[in-house]
């Protein structure tokens, strides 16, 4: 195989999928020619110098994230069944295939545990393996995700309706219900149900197209907590990706009040100082005690002494807001 066979492979898939999936998928291709290399079976990866489409910055359109009314529109109108699976990925952050392959074993106590995603073939009765790692990563890698009050509450209300069923070791709930037992939907299979929720709610575009995709539903558990001043790195880890670059590319221009909160922080610590407060020690920085009353954070502030500028009390909230932003 030459460079030119990967090039018109690599503009087959560009006709198909995203820029960011050839790029996962070549990666995959990628490491298996190395292994032929390194095996001495052919003298040189045709994949080396190979051109893939430029990933854009992605950053995530307002007009793209359902709002929490919309939310529970789709909630109301997708197939019973499937519910769970909305606010698994509202409310959690979740990849369709990963909300998909949700089993009883991912609860824990106040968080979700998410090892797996369903396999694009899960549906197929002669599908090997049903599930397989979460994207970007390894085999037997989890990430934690908070687990909100709500989320509990709909996660035992599906169980008591249809219970769980046993696929492997696992006791998942999305697994078919009728025909083909122990199969699992997925993200092509369950995407006409998607589609028609988001019909049947109304909510489409310009064109008469459905609104929201299922990754839609994930914007909005990224958006929301960062519009509440969850730290950017946080949130990437609780949605998986592979950097924090990444969040902060899709999601930054969302939080505009972050722009206000670093503004008053380095005002307060950086500004001048009223005529009536006290001059300044030499330059320090150390903790204080919260006075009954004060504003400071419940653990304490920092007291932030400027050279001539004198001392201000700063909430360690702020500061680290400001910290995070720099």
């Amino acid at each position: 195989m030459e460079r030119a066979d990967i090039d018109r492979f690599v503009a087959a898939l560009s006709t198909k999928l995203s820029a960011s999936t050839v790029h996962d998928r070549m990666t995959l291709v990628r490491s298996l020619f190395q292994t032929a290399v390194d095996e001495r079976r052919i003298p040189r990866s045709p994949v080396d110098g190979a051109k893939l489409p430029r990933v854009g910055s992605g950053a995530v359109d307002e007009e793209a994230i359902p709002t929490r009314e919309e939310v529970d529109l789709i909630a109301r109108h997708i197939e019973p069944y499937y519910r769970l699976s909305v606010y698994l990925q509202a409310g959690a952050g979740l990849r369709v295939s990963e909300a998909l392959a949700f089993a009883t074993q991912c609860r824990r106590f106040g968080a979700l545990r998410v090892r797996e995603q369903v396999s694009r073939t899960a549906h197929r009765a002669d599908c090997p393996d049903r599930f397989g790692p979460l994207k970007h990563r390894t085999p037997g890698a989890y990430r934690d995700v908070p687990l909100a009050a709500f989320l509990e509450q709909e996660i035992d209300a599906h169980l008591r309706r249809w219970g769980a069923t046993p696929v492997g070791c696992r006791d998942v709930l999305f697994a078919r219900r009728r025909g083909m037992a122990g199969t699992m939907p997925t993200a092509t299979t369950y995407g006409p149900d998607f589609r028609r929720a988001v019909r049947a709610a109304g909510l489409l575009g310009r064109d008469g197209t459905p609104k929201y995709t299922p990754h839609t539903l994930r914007h909005f558990f990224a958006s929301t907590a960062l519009a509440h001043g969850v730290p950017v790195h946080e949130v990437s880890r609780w949605l998986g990706h592979t950097s924090i670059k990444m969040t902060v590319d899709i999601y930054a221009h969302l939080v505009p009040a972050a722009w206000e909160r670093c503004r008053q922080a380095l005002q307060q610590a950086l500004g001048p100082v009223p005529a009536d407060v006290p001059a300044a020690a030499p330059a320090v920085a150390h903790r204080t005690a919260t006075a009954a009353g004060s504003p400071l954070d419940p653990v304490g502030g920092v007291r932030v002494c400027a050279g001539r500028s004198g001392c201000v009390d700063v909430p360690v909230q702020r500061l680290v807001h400001a910290c995070a932003l720099a």
